[in-house]
C-alpha cells in the first residue's frame, strides 16, 4: 500500500493535512480520539522502558503521553519547522511554563505584551525573586546592558498587541545570543502562516493556539515549539502544572489545523481591505497595519512575514467616547475580546486589555483612547467596511 505520510519537503500545508502517527484500522483518513488517562502493559519490564524514557510508549495522560495529544503535537512542530511541539490547555499555560523554565535567570520583555503576561510577571514572578525588565520599543537599544549574565531570556511578541508594532527577530536573536540569552517569540498575531520565527533565529515559539490555530471561537488551548532539547524543560513544567490539554480538545484542534493555511490567508486579504477603506476614511485618524506602505514596520514586516495578518486598528478621531459610540453602533463585528476567529471582533484597548494601564503608560506605547482593535474575520470584506462606514457615520459631522 502507498505511504501517505508528508515528506519534509512538502508545503506545511500538505504536511499538516496529511499529519498522522498511524494508520487507522478502520480506513478513516483521521486518526481516532484516545479519551484514555492510563494505559496497561503486558510486563513490568516494558513500564518501566517507559518510564526511562526508553520507548516511546504511552503512560498516563497528564505527562502528555497520550497518542491523539502526541499527533497533535507533531502537527504544531512541523507548522513551525520545528524539531519539538508542546500542547497546553491554554496560551497562558504555555507561556508561563516557557517563562519558568527558561526565565528563571532573568527575563528582559522587548515591546509590548499580551496584558496576561505582564500580570504574570508583575503579580507572581516577582514576589518569587524572578527578575525582569520592561523595555519599550523606544527602549531597545538598551537591551544588551539588561542582559548581564548568560541564561537569561529576551521574551517578545509581534506583531505586538493592539499597535501591530514589529520587532526585527533576526536583529533580537542575534543580540540575545552574542549575550549567551535564549530568545522566546509569542507568534499569536501572525501565526505560523505569516511568519515563522524559528526560522529568522529565535529558540522558543508560543501560541494561544485559542486564536488562528484553533480559528473558530469553540476551543482553549496553547502551544509550543522549539527544538527537542529546549522542550524538556516545558514539558516537565508543564507536567507537574498539570497544564495538558485534553484529548477531545487536541482533536478538534488538528481538525482546525487543516484549514489553517485557507483561513489565515483571507483573514489577510480581509483586513488588507479593512485597512485601506479605513485609511480614506474622514472619520479616521490613523490605521495600523503592518500591510500598508506608511505603517512604520511596513518594510520589515515584508522581509520577515509571508502575510500582514488579520488584526488592525484604528484611530477614531473624537477620542474615547466616539470610538465607543462606533463600537455600540456595529451590526456585524462583534463586541467581544479574543481574536482569531472567523467572526469579526472589535474591542477598545482602555476597556480592556489595557485598562489597568495609567493613562500616562498608555501614551507611551502609543494606545490612545479613540483606538479600536479589530479582528478582521471571514465574512464578506464588503460587509465589513460597510459596517465599519455607517458606525463612524453615527458619529455625525
Amino acid at each position: 500500500m502507498p505511504d501517505h505520510s508528508p515528506s519534509p519537503n512538502h508545503h506545511p500545508a500538505t504536511r499538516i493535512i496529511h499529519n498522522r502517527r498511524h494508520r487507522d484500522q478502520q480506513g478513516s483518513p483521521y486518526s481516532p480520539v484516545y479519551n484514555t488517562t492510563t494505559y496497561r502493559f503486558d510486563t513490568t519490564a516494558e513500564q518501566l522502558a517507559v518510564v526511562k524514557g526508553e520507548n516511546d510508549g504511552n503512560l498516563y495522560t497528564r505527562w502528555g503521553t497520550n497518542p491523539t495529544i502526541k499527533e497533535l503535537e507533531q502537527g504544531l512542530a512541523q507548522l513551525e519547522s520545528a524539531q519539538a511541539g508542546l500542547a497546553f490547555a491554554s496560551g497562558m499555560a504555555a507561556i508561563s511554563a516557557t517563562l519558568f523554565a527558561h526565565g528563571r535567570n532573568g527575563i528582559v520583555c522587548a515591546g509590548d505584551l499580551y496584558g496576561g503576561t505582564q500580570e504574570l510577571l508583575m503579580n507572581h514572578f516577582e514576589p518569587l525573586g524572578i527578575p525582569f525588565t520592561f523595555l519599550l520599543n523606544q527602549q531597545l537599544d538598551e537591551l544588551e546592558q539588561h542582559l548581564t549574565k548568560p541564561g537569561m531570556l529576551v521574551y517578545c511578541e509581534t506583531p505586538a498587541n493592539p499597535t501591530m508594532a514589529i520587532l526585527d527577530i533576526a536583529d533580537l536573536a542575534r543580540r540575545a545570543h552574542a549575550k549567551g540569552a535564549l530568545l522566546a517569540v509569542d507568534n499569536t498575531f501572525a501565526s505560523p502562516i505569516n511568519q515563522r520565527p524559528l526560522e529568522l533565529g529565535a529558540d522558543l515559539v508560543m501560541h494561544s493556539a485559542t486564536k488562528y490555530l484553533a480559528g473558530h471561537s469553540d476551543l482553549t488551548a496553547g502551544a509550543f515549539m522549539s527544538s527537542a532539547e529546549l522542550a524538556k524543560p516545558v514539558a516537565a513544567w508543564r507536567k507537574s502544572l498539570g497544564q495538558i490539554l485534553a484529548p477531545e480538545m487536541a482533536a478538534l484542534l488538528s481538525r482546525s489545523l487543516r484549514t489553517l493555511h485557507v483561513r489565515v490567508r483571507q483573514h489577510n486579504e480581509n483586513a488588507m481591505a479593512v485597512a485601506i477603506a479605513m485609511e480614506k476614511h474622514p472619520k479616521v485618524s490613523r490605521v495600523l497595519y503592518p500591510g500598508l506602505p506608511d505603517f512604520p514596520g511596513h518594510q520589515l514586516a515584508r522581509q520577515q512575514m509571508h502575510g500582514f495578518g488579520g488584526m488592525l486598528s484604528i484611530d477614531v478621531i473624537g477620542g474615547g467616547k466616539a470610538a465607543e459610540t462606533v463600537e455600540d453602533h456595529l451590526q456585524v463585528f462583534l463586541l467581544a475580546t479574543s481574536l482569531g476567529g472567523v467572526e469579526s471582533l472589535v474591542s477598545q484597548p482602555i476597556a480592556t486589555s489595557h485598562y489597568r494601564l495609567t493613562p500616562e503608560d498608555r501614551a507611551q506605547r502609543g494606545i490612545s483612547d479613540g483606538l479600536l482593535r479589530l479582528s478582521v474575520g471571514l465574512e464578506d470584506a464588503g460587509d465589513l467596511i460597510a459596517d465599519l462606514e455607517q458606525a463612524l457615520d453615527s458619529l455625525g459631522e
